[in-house]
């Protein structure tokens, strides 16, 4: 299974391009989008769920057109947009039935795959509750649960862990590795540890163009031998940031500690190099490359 898009622009009005001859080919496994606010990243995923057309350019799932036929991806895709919304009055059996409804999933053993996907996102407990009580990071669960209810082979998730705490963080990642061998699973995420727990590639995205794609030891390697700490005051920090990327500090006494990438690879005196990191890799795309 793979999905083939090729020269996808989708234009707003004349002054709001959301993608822009954007092109990638999506292999079975997990793909992480990363990409700043206003990157593209939602527009592309609404586009892949056929909720939004794109003005040019063409997208194919194991050779077939999904934009002139999207009914043949939608039969066989998940989808938890990043606005994510449920009816309050209706428990979590209540909400997931009629999803379920929705997308003509039925039969005998749909309240058993209902009891193991609630089991799954870790709602058992709160399963007959009206999901207007619940919190964010439940709401979100929830979200999560409704997306896998047709065993898709599609799957999209945008900003999926938002609201979740660290614990569910990884209950979710376990679940989403589970599903990978199986599935085309595309996740944005703003948190760059998400994505590097589980994406088999990564995609690197700005001002709605394709800056990288790869696995994320390729990517890593763009900032190999460019990282390095120092240690320095503030005024050397002020001339350290006009001459490299400051990618992080921390406070140490009266010093501060800085990691940093340099763009002609010679660091600064007294710096040590450490090794480079996906947000290392991300952060250096964003600023220099698009």
């Amino acid at each position: 299974m793979a999905l083939e898009i090729k020269n996808l622009t989708k234009q707003y009005n004349k002054h709001k391009t959301g993608l822009s001859n954007y092109s990638i080919t999506i292999d079975r496994g997990i793909l992480g989008l990363l990409g700043p606010n206003g990157a593209g990243k939602s527009t592309l995923m609404k586009i892949i769920a056929t909720i939004s057309k794109p003005t040019t350019g063409t997208l194919f799932l194991d050779g077939e057109d999904i934009v002139k036929n999207p009914d043949n991806i939608r039969k066989i895709l998940g989808y938890l947009p990043q606005d994510f919304g449920v009816y309050p009055n209706l428990n979590a059996y209540e909400f997931l039935e009629y999803i379920a409804a929705l997308k003509g999933v039925g039969g005998p053993d749909l309240r058993k795959r209902i009891d193991m996907l609630l089991d799954g996102v870790n709602l058992t407990a709160d399963a007959k509750r009206p999901i207007g009580t619940y919190s964010g990071g439940m709401k979100q669960r929830i979200g999560i649960a409704q997306a896998l209810l047709n065993d898709p082979k599609v799957l999209i998730f945008d900003e999926p862990t938002v609201g979740l705490d660290p614990e569910e963080r990884v209950r979710f990642r376990q679940l989403i590795s589970d599903l990978a061998n199986d599935c085309i699973i595309i996740l944005s995420s703003h948190i760059v540890s998400d994505i590097e727990a589980i994406a088999d590639e990564v995609a690197i995205m700005q001002n709605g163009t394709l800056l990288e794609k790869g696995t994320q030891p390729d990517i890593v390697k763009l900032v190999e031998g460019k990282v390095f700490e120092t240690i320095l005051d503030s005024q050397q920090l002020n001339d350290l940031k006009a001459r490299h990327l400051v990618i992080d500090t921390s406070r140490q006494k009266d010093q501060t500690r800085a990691r940093y990438i340099t763009r002609d690879h010679q660091p600064e005196a007294g710096s040590i190099a450490v090794n480079a990191t996906l947000e290392d890799a991300y952060l250096f795309l964003t600023h220099t490359k698009a």
